[in-house]
């Protein structure tokens, strides 16, 4: 390779990342829920994160997955989006209010009522009541001073062959600071490094959005 064509990390400003981030057009629906999240003031996944998810849940064949953080769908839709027909998408969120607006964007999308359930109550108190190595994906999207546990619940979730993915992995450029000793920021650093360290989990970090660490069991 000669020095013209060596990568620079420089080709990465603004206007290429926005490109990259639309470049898959986002539907209606997921347009109306993103909408609806900034009513709420929830913070959805971005267009970009959203594309990677339908992309990961489509590569997988997706047929159970697990989300924590339903917000208002924008992430539950991409995942819908990616997984087999008949597959089952468990969302849990502390917010019935929200719920409630992903259920209405999951139907005007057309994905039957069998096809999400979605449970109202604390992460750490629902994910160790599902079943140990049931699902093809688990989405981390919640309270990340969850994030440590949440991680220990997804790899005894996964089967053989999941996906981890973490959301907020970069934290608005804050997890790379090493300056920045943030609560939040600390253990979204722990999180990466649990998952970075075990032998079951086969990791990357995709700059997409904030960030996603995706990770396959193996």
């Amino acid at each position: 390779m000669n020095a013209a064509a060596k990568p620079n990390p420089a080709s990465l400003t603004p206007a290429s990342i926005a490109w990259a981030e639309t470049f898959v057009p986002e539907t209606e629906g997921a347009t109306d829920a993103r909408a609806a999240a900034s009513g709420m003031g929830v913070e959805p996944v971005s267009q970009g994160a959203a594309t990677t998810l339908t992309f990961l849940a489509s590569l997988l064949r997706a047929r159970a997955v697990v989300e924590v953080g339903t917000g208002t769908g924008v992430s539950g839709l991409a995942l819908l989006a990616g997984m087999v027909p008949d597959g089952v998408l468990t969302s849990i969120d502390t917010e019935p209010e929200h719920q409630a607006a992903a259920r209405e964007a999951f139907g005007k999308a057309g994905h039957p009522n069998r096809r999400a359930r979605l449970i109202a109550g604390a992460a750490l108190q629902v994910l160790p009541k599902l079943s140990d190595g049931a699902y093809d994906l688990v989405l981390i999207d919640g309270d990340p001073i969850e994030y440590v546990e949440c991680v220990e619940q997804a790899l005894r979730l996964l089967r053989p062959g999941g996906l981890l993915v973490l959301h907020h992995a970069l934290a608005g450029g804050r997890v790379a600071d090493r300056a920045n000793e943030d609560d939040e920021v600390v253990i979204i650093r722990e999180a990466a490094s649990a998952i970075a360290d075990s032998e079951e989990l086969s990791p990357v970090v995709l700059p997409v959005g904030d960030g996603l660490l995706v990770a396959r069991r193996a």
